[in-house]
């Protein structure tokens, strides 16, 4: 028992984790004591055992772990930090407890896995019960599904998420095991009971065994809406007020609640969406646009097949929809339309609303087609059409849907009806708003008057269906004159109408009259809710509800005399009586005095027309009287007012008569049911007493009544119209004074503003000035409500009267409208003042802008117009966009049909031009205010592509995309921009700019909103990824928007959203949503206003200026849905908190803001020395550990504490890694902005990011990597040096990250040091690379030595420390490595040396054992031989060493160094991926240098032979090649593709757009490069050819000229031309179609540029003239060979004339020529003799010889002749032949030439035979005469310069040279090049050391010592051909020429060092038939004479003759490489 006694003595954690079992178990029963007693659930007691929950759960005894899941759940239950265990508990629950046999375990398990739930920890404990689905253990897998279940039956589908469970459900069923099957059954019904059948479609492809199983449990479910019956905790006080309302009997919350349950999950939500698009078939737009109706339909299937699919990936359908809609209405084939109508259906359901945008274009298409018959094409067409209108908004396509209504055609107007029939029914009060219906209305009751009786009975189905949705009173004002037998139809229809959302929406419009305001808005609101909810669901069928009889509002109480009319009880309801006397038949006089007998007393009748005017006055006074005592109901109103017209009428002479008579109007007007045929009677005469001094305010005073009963519009246009066709000027005045009034008092709506414009412009034209006062006055009034659209009316009036009117107008400016005090009572009912009104402004908005006449400019927007607007060109673009602000311009006011122009100018908004883009966005704002309110229906194609233009780089270009949505918005309101998920997917990108400026014009806008669409909740997501954005601007943004999105969606929905953010964001955020609270504005008041003002319009010009009316039409139709909700959710709580904690929270966010804004790095004078210092002096702990302990990392703290801002700080010593990423993020950020701050703290953030490679997060760890890159490279910018301190407390550790297993890691790594190589010095890194050799980490080990290689190769031996020697023993120790990658990286080091140093490394290594010696032999015998293929880490790609040996001298200084990072980032990158080999430039100079710096010991013997160094001098140069590769869309189908294709790429070559130009020329090099590809250019060369001398002729002229533009992009350009030309001249056949124009136009282009002086100042001048050199060879060579003569001929002829051109370039074409004629031999046979002959005849008729002689230089002359003399040499006598195109031969001067020439030739090849016959003329008589020497000599040395005979030549010189061995030969060399001096004098040489068999070359030769390393001959295995980049054998000839240059340099030729010209490079021939190989040859030459100290030109002319004939020898035949073998194994042989 002792040690039992031990662990009883032990504290309660550590007998938990005791290895007894007792200890154990006793120790979990004390901490369950424990966690029951601790009471609050705060207590800091709880997160002492955080550590230990997992332990309790997991617990490997059975009985232990019993009692640890008991203390588990307690402890779950009660302590707050619970939650933080969520991941680790729960997954120990599953793996470790569902496995267990007990029962009792499982149930445990079970109830901390809901315990977890319950603490708001849902979602992460469904994401690991949902991972233990996928376990092997079936025990495991059934415990999960069976946790799931029931949380999901206690907890309810809100907070168990079942998209993710319904998604594994399939696999479930198909378990092997029953036990899962079954389990997967009982979730399946569990998941049904909460959202019915949305679950059938993801089950429908399970086992149909399993299905009916299913189905039948399903059946048996009670049908009532199930309810969670456990909450979480935050919900468990809304739990307990449920529980008392129930027991008080209210359930109506409950039941409110209900109802959102059932519909919440839709069918389409639990679908994967499909991608589709990629799918169709690749011919798919061809076959669709066949002419066989079989091929169309082919596609149409393909498409029908794809969108099956239920749910569909969003993209870009604009050309799928376009393809569909044009066989819907142009197909004549009946069966392809339904087919594409199904396509459509398709298209519609699955993408639902994403579907919208294209609903425009189809939906006018679709209808226009219902003119077909056949009912399956009908049937096709309207479910097509249906499925559309659910992915839209009736208001978004009522534009095209009443355009159709006019249709001719019956069927298509019946369709349509019932289209606008089926649309009701998905509409509810609020989505049909009375702007709305009344066109609609308008539209259908034509229809009810059609022919067609089925037009008519659809017009009636689709006004019976409105009536039922909006109720009466809102349909029953526009059916005023429907007469009474259609009334009653359209009522029938009514009744029959089923609604898609059940009685909800009938009701809400018909109970209204009863409610208060928020009342009506709760229910059309909650059916709005449902609205878009079951739009969603793809079957609306199932959804109807039975079928609702009329809601019987209050008893109808109407007169008989006023059929249809329905007045409600107890209110003056205007509109019914009303209905019936706007048709109130004309009385006659007979009848009307008979019913006023009938009320009047009989005198008053008598006394009316009495002559006596007291007898009038005393009659007017009983009328009054009368009238004041009568009922309404029985009052004859016209009856009444004919009397009082009756003589005299209003001509009554007697004021007071007069008075008295306009008063009684007045009244009988308030008290009757007045109708408009009364006022008609009495108007004339008002307005004719209105300007009477006396009488006018009583006339004012009647109209005023007459007003108010007849309706003010009405009314005021009656009484201008009688006003303006009568001339007196007062009447005139007094009209527009009352009409001002009358506007104020009764409102704008409903105003006919259009019919008195006309007469207001009347009045302004008059001549009294008081009629215009009164007009502009009037102007003023309609100002205030109608706003600056106004003033467009009257642009056209004189100046004066304009500038008058802008003052009226500027007086009311900023005023708002009066609430309008009467008409209200007349024509609205008690209690919906805002229903009515709050959609009155509308109409006014509407009214005003429908009066401005737009213009139609879809015909101005031709097809024309738009392929200008995208054309490749900017010019043309920004042309076509010129062209568009001027259409709009001129039409000042459009319609919304804008054609094509839409796309066009989307595509305009991402224009690579930014010009072009602030253009378009300007254009876009001019559109809005043109097109006003109807842009509405561009929001979604248009609107939201301005807003990706808010994520623009440039300051100017965002702040123009602002306003124009800024313009947008104040048209269209917000909600078209919240709809939708547009506007968050633009938040979703993680675009700094596009995120800030979005989010503030969000919080610009939203506070202004009364309601908002639902879909705002989809941005909140990404709102708060912008909280935890890396850009503070970000941040700061998203913190100031959070309130304004949670004042419409409230604090629940914004908190429930953060569920899905991880642990840490969540609280952060939560934190912030708390302050927003405080913080939350209230919603704009809509309801109180309207109560107090009944007029709802004016209230929303409160907070807008006034000249937005629009938006007040928007405000007040989005206006009535969420008023309850903010009641709800806003209500009494959130105002007590704001007021409570309003000011402090605002303070306090402000602060932190303000912290974070100040830099991050706070500069500490002197603080890094003395934290060396107190380094140094052990104050501190040293920066050296194997693991960071937790000393270091506090003293670290403490160190930064100073310097680092306190909050960055905080997230960098953050326990969780995310925080360390921020961290890293801002000091990103921070970087550049902060660069001294960073160097000031450059030790402690180095020392913190060592901190960062021990954490094994591997995104911190690429961060930190991604941060030390840019450091560097900035440290280097700086040329700061990193001190030792900060060397030795960072590298070591960055080295330990180099063995990395992870790839990229270990390359940002050796990215890493190679940067630091700039700011330290490399001799100091070495030693901590070689330490990093001795890990015990194999891949560090084989890193560490590969950079070891690196170093030296790139700085040379001295980098090797302490001493070369003692660096080489240690490097080659890891030969004998047991690790493969190890010993490979040491061998490779060590060759490395040895490439470098030779052999003195066997000394340095010392000495090795066998088998690692026999290795590296081994090895650097190979990388000698290694040919391309094989991983050429050693031959073509280490770089040469860069500086001489005292290079690390050097390294501090800036210049050498950046030369050297790039260079050892090339040797690095390529030791790493020997594929990516590329070629190393500038590498001959550079060797050049070294062998003159490298002054070693003189020794007199041949230079060491090292062999593999050769390769590398010779890198092949770089052709320079198209660096952009787009991959063509055209030429991938090349074959299938036409030749229009082909004209349109090559017609963008020649584009003044740089980058269209690359993209175009990288198109056509992909075809030209692949063989069976480039056919297809046939038919092309010339027009290539041409574009592309036109694209060099601009850079020439333009590009070159352009300061702005980057010198690189045009150097990109020129390597794009040249590697096309070079590939296509390459190609024998295409090459040879070039005509002989184009080639002499191309070769003037490519001549031009080797000649560009400002080319060969750039940095890759030199490159691009080297490339230009090669082609221009490559043209000779390869093109049709007499149209390069002729184009030659005809250029040398052209430059010669022209004054302007330069000698340099004749010559250069002359070297052309000459090149040609060396070919002649070749190619004399293909020339076309003839045509060649006349071009030198024109040529010396243009230059006769007289002509030519003068020429300052003799080259033209001689190189005719030299052209004529080969051609005769070849063709002999026959050459006469061939002059039969010259016109007149015998006056030719070339016959008399050729003739000489002949006779000359007969001669020479006479004595030639004789001496070929003595033996090639090597034996000649000494006494021979001087000029047979000359003329023998001369021929040896034509066969020299001959490409066949050079060897014999060189034979036969050296057989002279030894017989006459005083004959002097300098005279025929003395002209020759430089080149071809010394090439026969090595000739000679190499022909005496054969014949002698000598094995050295005699010392005479005079070997400079100092050349011992790098002078080498090529060794033997040089000739073994290396493959150039193509993959292709290079020539010999190479070879021969790296072995000449160097013999040269080696000083082994005694002549003088001459530069040969450029130019001379044309003449070189032989190319091989690589571009680089030969290209090589050329940079080896120009590099040659780059490195030449002086530049001496011999006499040109001399030199030039000579190379014509004497440079061929370069390419000297492959004879000669035997030889070359012979000698160099002969050199090596003596050396050894």
């Amino acid at each position: 028992m002792g040690d039992d006694s031990e662990w009883m003595k032990l504290p309660v954690d550590q007998k938990c984790e005791h290895k007894l079992w007792k200890a154990r178990l006793s120790g979990y029963e004390e901490a369950l004591k424990i966690f029951q007693k601790i009471k609050d659930e705060k207590s800091p007691e709880w997160s002492k055992f955080l550590g230990l929950i997992k332990k309790l759960v997991t617990d490997s005894n059975a009985v232990v772990q019993l009692k640890g899941l008991e203390a588990a759940l307690v402890y779950v239950e009660n302590a707050h930090v619970a939650g933080k265990t969520t991941g680790e508990v729960v997954s120990g629950v599953v793996s470790k407890v569902f496995n267990q046999p007990k029962a009792k375990a499982k149930e445990l398990g079970i109830e901390i896995c809901l315990m977890y739930i319950e603490i708001e920890k849902g979602e992460a404990v469904q994401e690991e019960l949902l991972k233990g689905l996928d376990n092997k253990n079936p025990k495991i897998v059934v415990a999960c599904i069976e946790t799931l279940r029931k949380a999901l039956s206690e907890f309810g589908s809100k907070i168990i998420l079942l998209k993710p469970i319904i998604k594994v459900l399939p696999k479930l069923f198909e378990s092997r095991e029953k036990a899962v099957r079954d389990e997967a059954k009982l979730i399946a019904v569990e998941i049904y009971r909460w959202i019915r059948d949305a679950l059938r479609p993801p089950l429908q492809n399970i086992n149909s065994v399993q299905l009916k199983e299913l189905e039948e449990e399903w059946v048996k479910l009670p049908t009532g809406a199930p309810k969670p019956s456990r909450f979480l905790r935050s919900q468990q006080e809304l739990e307990a007020k449920l529980e008392q309302q129930q027991s008080a009997g209210g359930d109506a919350e409950g039941g409110g609640d209900d109802g959102d349950e059932v519909p919440q999950i839709d069918a389409y939500e639990l679908l994967e969406a499909v991608e589709i698009l990629s799918k169709l078939p690749k011919d798919f737009y061809d076959k669709i646009e066949a002419k066989k109706w079989q091929e169309r339909k082919e596609a149409l299937e393909a498409v029908e097949v794809l969108v099956k699919n239920p749910k569909l990936e969003a993209g870009d359908y604009a050309d799928l929809v376009k393809a569909l809609k044009k066989v819907v209405g142009k197909d004549t084939n009946v069966m392809l339309v339904a087919l594409a109508a199904k396509c459509l259906t398709g298209l519609a359901v699955g993408l639902r609303k994403k579907f919208g945008q294209y609903a425009g274009h189809v939906v006018p298409t679709i209808l226009e087609k219902f003119k077909e018959k056949k009912p399956q094409v009908v049937q096709a067409l309207q479910e097509a059409i249906d499925a559309i209108f659910l992915t839209t908004t009736l208001q978004n396509i009522s534009e095209d849907v009443l355009a159709v209504m006019d249709n001719k055609n019956p069927t298509i107007k019946q369709q349509t009806s019932l289209f606008i029939a089926r649309s009701f029914r998905h509409c509810t009060a609020s989505t049909l708003p009375k702007s709305l219906l009344k066109p609609f209305c308008a539209a259908l009751l034509k229809h009810i008057n059609d022919s067609a009786p089925e037009v008519r009975d659809a017009a009636f189905e689709a006004l019976g269906t409105a009536l039922k949705v909006v109720g009466e009173k809102a349909v029953n004002p526009f059916l005023a004159d429907v007469d009474k037998l259609k009334l009653d139809k359209i009522k029938e229809c009514s009744e029959k109408v089923e609604l898609v959302h059940g009685k909800k929406a009938g009701l809400a419009a018909d109970k209204k009259e009863s409610k208060p305001v928020p009342g009506r808005t709760a229910t059309s609101g909650a059916a709005g809710d449902k609205d878009t909810k079951d739009i969603s669901a793809p079957k609306p069928g199932p959804l109807k509800k039975a079928p609702t009889t009329k809601a019987g509002g209050p008893p109808k109480k109407g007169k008989p005399a006023a059929p249809g009319g329905t007045g409600s009880t107890g209110t003056k309801n205007k509109k019914g009586p009303e209905t019936k006397e706007i048709v109130e038949p004309e009385l006659s006089i007979e009848v009307c005095e008979e019913k006023a007998s009938a009320v009047l007393p009989a005198t008053c009748i008598q006394l009316l027309d009495s002559s006596n005017w007291k007898e009038r006055l005393a009659c007017m006074e009983e009328f009054q009287k009368a009238v004041e005592l009568m009922d309404r109901t029985e009052m004859p109103c016209q009856a009444l007012v004919r009397m009082l017209a009756k003589k005299p009428g209003w001509k009554e002479t007697n004021f007071q008569v007069m008075q008295m008579k306009l008063h009684i109007v007045a009244l009988i007007a308030q008290k009757g049911n007045f109708s408009k045929t009364s006022a008609q009677i009495v108007l004339d005469g008002l307005v004719d007493k209105i300007g009477d001094v006396k009488c006018g305010n009583n006339a004012k005073e009647a109209m005023t009544a007459i007003a108010e009963a007849c309706m003010l519009p009405w009314t005021a246009e009656q009484v201008m119209s009688m006003a303006f066709s009568q001339k007196n000027p007062k009447n005139q005045s007094e009209t527009l004074n009352w009409l001002s009034n009358a506007i104020k008092e009764f409102g704008f709506s409903g105003l006919n503003v259009k019919a008195f414009i006309s007469n207001v412009k009347t009045a302004l034209a008059a001549t009294n000035p008081a009629v215009r006062t009164s007009a502009i006055t009037l102007l003023g009034v309609m100002y205030l409500y109608v706003g600056p659209s106004l003033r467009m009316f009257f642009e056209d009036e004189k100046p004066a009267l304009l500038s008058q009117i802008d003052a009226e107008f500027e007086k009311m400016q900023g005023q708002s409208p009066p609430a309008p005090t009467r008409g209200i009572s007349k024509h609205s009912i008690s209690g919906t003042d805002e229903g009515e009104d709050g959609d009155e402004p509308d109409e006014v908005g509407t009214d005003v802008v429908d009066l401005l006449p737009r213009t139609e400019i879809s015909d101005k927007i031709t097809s024309e117009l738009v392929s200008k607007i995208s054309d490749k060109n900017w010019k043309i673009r920004k042309e076509g966009l010129d062209e568009v602000a001027g259409i709009i311009n001129e039409a000042k006011f459009i319609q919304p049909n804008i054609g094509e122009l839409p796309t066009a100018l989307k595509g305009r908004l991402n224009d690579s031009n930014k010009i072009l883009v602030q253009q378009t966005l300007n254009i876009l704002q001019q559109l809005a205010v043109a097109m006003g309110p109807n842009i509405k229906q561009h929001v979604k194609n248009l609107g939201i592509p301005i807003i990706t233009v808010l994520g623009d780089s440039k300051n100017n270009v965002r702040a123009a995309a602002l306003a124009t949505v800024n313009a947008w918005a104040e048209q269209t309101g917000m909600k078209e921009w919240l709809e939708g998920e547009d506007l968050s997917e633009e938040l979703k990108k993680e675009n700094p700019f596009l995120r800030q400026e979005l989010l503030g014009w969000l919080a610009e806008k939203l506070p202004t909103l009364r309601s908002t669409p639902t879909d705002l909740i989809l941005c909140v997501p990404h709102l708060y990824s912008c909280l935890e954005d890396r850009n503070g601007d970000v941040r700061k943004k998203a913190q100031d928007a959070l309130p304004f999105f949670m004042m419409h969606l409230g604090y629940e929905k914004m908190a429930k959203a953060t569920g899905k953010l991880k642990p840490t964001s969540k609280d952060q955020v939560l934190a912030m949503l708390e302050k927003a609270k405080a913080n939350m504005p209230a919603k704009p008041a809509a309801s109180a206003k309207a109560s107090s003002k009944p007029m709802g319009g004016s209230a929303p010009a409160k907070f807008q200026p006034s000249s937005a009316p629009v938006e007040d039409s928007v405000s007040s139709t989005v206006e009535p849905k969420p008023d309850p909700k903010k009641a709800k959710a806003l209500g009494v709580s959130s105002k007590a908190k704001s007021a409570q904690g309003k000011k402090v929270p605002s303070k306090t966010s402000l602060k932190e803001d303000e912290d974070k804004s100040g830099p991050i790095f706070i500069v500490v004078p002197n603080g890094k020395e003395q934290r060396m210092k107190d380094e140094k002096g052990l104050k501190v702990l040293k920066w050296n550990f194997t693991t960071p302990r937790d000393e270091y990392i506090e003293q670290l703290k403490t160190q930064m504490s100073s310097c680092v801002a306190k909050w960055l700080q905080d997230e960098m010593f953050h326990s969780d890694f995310q925080h360390h990423n921020k961290a890293l993020a801002v000091m990103v950020d921070h970087l550049e902005s902060e660069k001294e701050g960073v160097i000031g703290c450059l030790d402690l953030i180095l020392k913190w990011l060592t901190l960062r490679f021990f954490d094994t997060n591997t995104s911190v760890l690429m961060k930190a990597l991604e941060y030390l890159k840019l450091l560097f490279t900035l440290l280097s910018e700086e040329e700061y040096h990193l001190t030792e301190n900060e060397a030795s407390s960072f590298i070591p550790y960055l080295i330990l990250k180099v063995g990395e297993p992870k790839d990229v890691i270990r390359k940002d790594v050796r990215a890493i040091l190679n940067r630091m190589c700039l700011v330290y010095p490399a001799s100091k890194m070495f030693p901590f690379i070689m330490e990093g050799t001795k890990s015990k980490n194999s891949k560090q080990r084989a890193e560490c030595l590969e950079e070891l290689g690196c170093l030296v190769e790139s700085y040379g031996m001295n980098v090797c420390q302490p001493t070369p020697g003692k660096a080489l023993k240690e490097i080659a120790i890891h030969i004998g490595d047991r690790d493969n990658a190890v010993r490979n990286a040491a061998l490779n080091t060590i060759v490395t040396v040895y490439n470098v140093h030779g052999d003195q490394v066997f000394k340095l290594i010392g000495t090795l054992s066998e088998k690692d010696m026999s290795m590296l032999e081994e090895r650097i015998k190979r990388s000698a031989k290694r040919p391309s293929a094989a991983p050429i880490k050693q031959v073509e790609e280490k770089p040469p060493r860069t500086q001489s040996i005292n290079s690390n001298a050097n390294m501090l200084r800036k210049g050498p160094a950046e030369d050297m990072s790039s260079k050892l980032n090339q040797a690095r990158s390529m030791s790493g991926h020997p594929e990516a080999a590329q070629m190393v430039r500038r590498e001959f100079q550079l060797d050049l240098d070294e062998i003159e710096n490298d002054n070693g010991t003189v020794r007199c013997e041949m230079p060491e032979l090292v062999q593999h160094k050769l390769d590398d001098i010779f890198e092949p140069v770089l052709i320079p090649e198209p660096k952009i590769r787009a991959v063509s869309p055209h030429f991938d189908d090349m074959h299938s593709n036409t030749a229009s294709t082909i004209n349109f790429i090559i017609s963008q070559v020649a584009s003044g757009d740089i980058n269209t130009s690359i993209q175009a020329l990288t198109q056509i090099d992909e075809v030209l490069r692949q063989e069976d590809k480039a056919e297809a250019m046939s038919g092309h060369i010339d027009q290539f050819l041409i574009a592309t001398f036109m694209q060099l002729r601009l850079i020439y002229n333009t590009h070159m000229a352009d300061e702005k533009l980057e010198k690189d992009e045009i150097i990109k350009l020129y390597s794009c031309i040249i590697g096309n030309m070079i590939s296509l001249f390459q190609i024998e056949s295409l090459a040879r179609e070039a005509s002989t124009g184009v080639l002499k136009d191309l070769m003037h282009g490519l001549i031009t540029l080797m000649l560009d002086s400002r080319i060969e100042d750039l940095e890759e001048g030199q490159q691009v003239i080297r490339s230009v050199n090669l082609l221009v060879v490559k043209v000779l060579e390869k093109s049709d060979q007499t149209n390069i003569l002729s184009a030659l001929l005809v250029l040398l002829q052209d430059s010669l004339l022209a004054t302007a051109s330069s000698p340099k370039f004749s010559e250069l074409v002359m070297k052309c020529l000459w090149r040609m004629v060396r070919l002649l031999p070749d190619t004399i046979n293909s020339i076309n003799l003839d045509r060649i002959l006349l071009d030198i005849h024109i040529f010396m008729k243009v230059f006769p010889k007289e002509k030519l002689k003068q020429c300052k230089s003799e080259f033209p002359i001689r190189t005719l002749k030299t052209l004529l003399h080969t051609l005769c040499k070849l063709k002999g006598p026959k050459i006469l032949d061939h002059l039969t195109m010259i016109d007149n031969k015998n006056e030719s001067e070339l016959e008399a030439h050729l003739c000489r020439m002949m006779k000359h030739s007969m001669d020479q090849t006479g004595s030639k035979s004789d001496k070929e016959t003595e033996k090639g003329a090597s034996r000649i008589d000494e006494k021979s005469s001087k000029a047979k020497v000359n003329d023998f000599l001369a021929e040896i040395f034509k066969k020299i310069g001959s490409k066949e005979n050079t060897k014999e030549g060189l034979a036969e010189l050296y057989e002279y040279k030894k017989k006459y061995s005083d004959a002097d030969i300098e005279p025929f060399l003395k002209n020759s090049s430089q080149f071809f001096q010394s090439y026969v004098e090595r000739g000679l040489r190499v022909i005496e050391m054969e014949r002698e068999g000598k094995g050295r070359i005699p010392a005479s030769t005079g070997i400079s010592p100092q050349t011992e390393v790098s002078c080498m001959p090529a060794p033997t295995s040089t000739v073994s051909s290396i493959g150039n980049t193509n993959g292709e054998e290079v020539g010999p000839s190479v070879y021969l020429e790296r072995l000449k240059i160097l013999r040269q340099r080696c000083g082994l030729d005694n002549t003088k060092d001459e530069r040969p010209p450029l130019t001379s490079l044309l003449s070189k021939p032989a190319v091989p038939p690589v571009a680089s190989s030969t290209d090589m040859l050329h940079s080896k030459l120009s590099q040659l004479r780059e490195s030449r100290e002086q530049h001496q030109h011999s006499d040109l002319d001399s030199n030039q003759t000579h190379s014509s004939g004497s440079v061929t020898t370069s390419s000297s035949s492959t004879a000669n490489i035997d030889d070359l073998k012979k000698r160099l194994e002969r050199i090596k042989s003596s050396r050894k």
